[in-house]
């Protein structure tokens, strides 16, 4: 494949990107009175409103040129069919498969692989109905009233997320999560549960995973201790796994652990087994609405033209700020409280697939790759960071997430919030000219000097890009289609960036040095040669530890 910055369509938005930059989106909009209606795109209940970005139809044709160039879409429909694209770890990436449909599927794969999700969809269902109906009985013969989720990373990210979004159609048993090796994480969950009424689920691929594992048999024992009895694990545990021999060595049965394969990326394990929390909680029938909701965003990626397509035109957008404008971050601002660990998801979905300096030719890039994803919900974050977002020295490029909709009865502190939401673009896009606060200070009787001094502290320079997603209201089938949506966003931006979005070497070395540390804080007989830090750092733990 042709380096990224040896492309036509590189050059092309490199001779472009004067004329644009130097544009401001005021301006764009005075001339272009129908700038809304030709910048948004509606799919699967979403309006994407990317008109608040600086670029003019020029700039987007460019872009969708350098898309077929890097040849976008033949890699989409490859991962689908199921070759290999995960080329450093040899696997396929098949995660569009565990919200396939057999009506209108878009995974072109034997019927073995279907069939293995479809018993594992029924295997979650028959046990969520079990526990939520109250079949299902503690050692003691109690009722289920906690789930605990016991997992790390995409085990416990994406269930979590979703399992918060969809809070108001929870009706089954309360769920929590504990991933922090930290055992404040876990004793602080576990005080005020009654361990006759909790079921924990070890979500590990592996059942090897540390800080799960770690999580895993301090539950154990605290539920042994108040059991007594060996056998009251069976009851109390499930896994989502595949390695079976480890989890019957824990004391769960066979037929209680949820399995999936090895193509199951975690990032994007929400969907698979792994969703298993979120299944006991909400209900089946809101789980497959989820996963309609993401079947829903494949279908439109893959058959959708590029000017119509939500993914790819995300992806775009952010690749002309990431490349071309020299953006270090994206911020991903929710107008909606059931959305606070949303951006926690997306940070590992975009950041582990995309914060890579090697491309697939094992080549090193000479371009910015991933970026910096963060944000909070609003509008606690307009309290805090969007100070530097109006008028901080870096541009940061924004996604602001609305639901037109609420479930709750306070409907007016719901319009109040939407109004914010789109305040806050309005502002950032227009910002205000020091003639205009000059102007305002004269209306409100500010003499001239005071005027003169506050003058350059009250401006905005504006200019500042946003993407507004809205949609009626956040249900499942929507939280799937959003998910997804940002899911094929990160593929669009890896294989125009030609690194494997699928694998996570960079975790590794700090796993293997931590086991090793782990071993020398315990046994200082055994200390291994250390940089100076480190090693201070070593020493000074005993002393304070004792």
């Amino acid at each position: 494949m042709i380096s990224l910055t040896d492309t036509v369509a590189w050059g092309a938005l490199q001779a472009h990107f004067p004329r644009v930059a130097s544009e401001h989106l005021r301006d764009l909009f005075a001339g272009d009175p129908d700038r809304f209606e030709r910048l948004s795109l509606r799919a699967c209940g979403i309006l994407l409103d990317y008109s608040k970005n600086r670029v003019t139809a020029e700039t987007m044709d460019l872009l969708r040129a350098l898309a077929c160039e890097s040849g976008v879409m033949e890699r989409a429909h490859a991962m689908v069919s199921g070759v290999r694209i995960n080329e450093t770890e040899d696997r396929a990436v098949l995660h569009a498969l565990l919200r396939d449909s057999r009506d209108s599927p878009v995974c072109k794969v034997d019927g073995a692989l279907r069939a293995g999700v479809e018993r594992t969809l029924e295997a979650m269902e028959r046990f969520s109905e079990e526990v939520r109906s109250g079949r299902w009985r503690g050692h003691g013969g109690e009722r289920i009233t906690d789930v605990v989720n016991i997992g790390i990373g995409g085990s416990d990210l994406g269930p979590r997320m979703v399992c918060r979004a969809l809070a108001p159609h929870a009706d089954g048993p309360r769920v929590h999560f504990v991933s922090n090796i930290d055992g404040a994480h876990l004793t602080s969950t576990l005080r005020g549960l009654d361990p006759a009424r909790t079921l924990f689920v070890v979500a590990s691929k592996t059942f090897t995973t540390v800080e799960t594992m770690t999580n895993a048999h301090a539950a154990r024992r605290w539920l042994l201790d108040a059991a007594g009895d060996e056998a009251a694990v069976a009851r109390h545990f499930v896994a989502a796994s595949t390695n079976r021999a480890a989890v019957v060595g824990f004391g769960i049965a066979p037929e209680h652990m949820f399995e999936f394969e090895d193509w199951v990326g975690g990032r994007y394990s929400l969907w698979s087994a792994i969703g298993l929390p979120i299944a006991i909680t909400v209900g089946m029938t809101q789980f497959r609405a989820l996963l309609a909701g993401a079947h829903a965003m494949d279908r439109h990626f893959l058959e959708a033209p590029l000017d119509r397509n939500l993914p790819v035109t995300l992806a775009l957008l952010g690749v002309w700020y990431v490349n071309f404008f020299g953006a270090e971050t994206h911020a991903v601002l929710a107008y909606d409280q059931r959305l606070d660990r949303f951006a926690a998801h997306l940070q590992q979905l975009d950041m582990e697939s995309n914060g890579k300096r090697v491309t697939l030719a094992s080549t090193t890039v000479d371009y910015a790759t991933g970026p910096v994803v963060w944000g909070e919900p609003g509008t606690g974050g307009q309290h805090a960071f969007f100070q530097l977002l109006h008028q901080g020295t870096r541009l940061v490029p924004a996604d602001f997430i609305v639901a037109a909709s609420c479930d709750h009865s306070l409907k007016d502190q719901h319009r109040l919030l939407v109004a914010n939401c789109l305040a806050q673009t309005e502002a950032l896009m227009l910002g205000r000219s020091e003639a205009e606060v000059r102007a305002d200070l004269a209306a409100g009787g500010m003499p001239l000097g005071p005027s003169n001094r506050l003058a350059s502290h009250r401006t905005f320079d504006g200019n500042r890009p946003t993407n507004t997603l809205m949609f009626e209201r956040l249900d499942p089938f929507t939280l799937g289609a959003l998910v997804a949506l940002y899911e094929h966003k990160v593929f669009v931006q890896g294989a125009i960036w030609r690194v494997n979005s699928f694998d996570q070497w960079g975790v590794e070395l700090g796993k293997e040095l931590a086991t090793s540390i782990a071993r020398e804080l315990a046994n200082p007989d055994g200390v291994r040669p250390h940089d100076a830090s480190t090693g201070g750092l070593v020493a000074e733990y005993r002393r304070l530890s004792g």
